[in-house]
């Protein structure tokens, strides 16, 4: 290997470690605990990311989080973040204004196979900030709407004043060949819409089970037996179905194995997985 290929690989492996440095050029409260962080990398660089990848976000002195991307590839004159406050850095992010700059790394992870879904009808089911990384799926699907069948989602969350992204689901919800059902376990005087968790909008819904890929993004794991269970008595076959383990993760290149599932590492092999996948790991489901 000559001296150039060898500095510009470790040039490359020095980019996993180090933030580099980004302009944070929006940023906007979307519930009393959610902010959404519009970045612009240096030179104005596309991220190149695919949907379901996830970046290592970073405050100097405060410290670092894997976020997923919430923004489709298709826009690239940057990439947006919606972060949730759990202490710690995401509570600092939440003062982040405009003009400040974050530390980036990545993206890493595999993405969901975005490939495999061209043709296919797109059942997407999310609950609670589970919509975040899955907004970047549903725009990439209607920047190219034609590639692909119907846009099925599935949303539930705890209270109305906590759903995510109102604006665009009314959007989307009035687009051709999409299906989107909205639920909350918790209702406010005012609201007209569906009750109960995101499981109870099964019944609501038709599928062909050949023509159809699901991609289940929900929070903690226990729901993904329940979301699983609905979708086999829909006959879906788990190689058509997709989750993602986002939550699991820490450092984002593989070091530190807090993400690791037997003998696979959610950062590096995931964070997406196919449900036939996912049942050979213990605690995977």
């Amino acid at each position: 290997m000559s001296g150039d290929a060898r500095a510009g690989g470790a040039a490359a492996e020095e980019l996993l470690y180090l933030p580099e440095l980004a302009s944070v050029t929006n940023a906007v409260s979307l519930t009393d605990r959610d902010r959404l962080l519009r970045i612009s990398l240096p030179r104005k660089r596309p991220l190149g990311h695919r949907p379901g990848q996830f970046v290592q976000a970073s405050l100097l002195g405060v410290g670092e989080a894997p976020i997923s991307i919430c923004s489709s590839p298709a826009d690239e004159d940057g990439f947006e973040l919606c972060i949730r406050d759990m202490g710690g850095l995401t509570a600092a992010i939440q003062r982040v204004e405009a003009g400040d700059l974050v530390g980036i790394r990545g993206p890493f992870g595999n993405g969901f196979p975005i490939e495999c879904m061209e043709q296919m009808d797109c059942l997407i089911v999310a609950g609670g900030i589970g919509l975040a990384p899955l907004r970047s799926l549903i725009n990439t699907i209607l920047a190219e709407r034609k590639r692909y069948g119907r846009l099925l989602l599935l949303y539930g969350a705890r209270r109305p004043e906590e759903i995510l992204f109102a604006d665009e689901i009314a959007a989307w919800s009035e687009a051709p060949r999409n299906e989107i059902l909205v639920t909350v376990d918790e209702p406010e005087p005012g609201w007209t819409g569906h009750v109960g968790v995101v499981t109870t909008l099964f019944p609501e819904i038709d599928v062909d089970p050949a023509k159809t890929v699901v991609v289940a993004m929900v929070g903690p794991p226990v729901m993904y037996r329940f979301v699983l269970a609905e979708l086999g008595a829909l006959q879906i076959p788990e190689d058509q179905i997709y989750f993602s383990l986002e939550r699991r993760m820490k450092c984002g290149v593989g070091k530190c194995g807090n993400c690791q599932i037997n003998h696979r590492l959610v950062c590096q092999d995931g964070p997406v997985f196919s449900a036939t996948e996912l049942r050979s790991l213990h605690e995977g489901v």
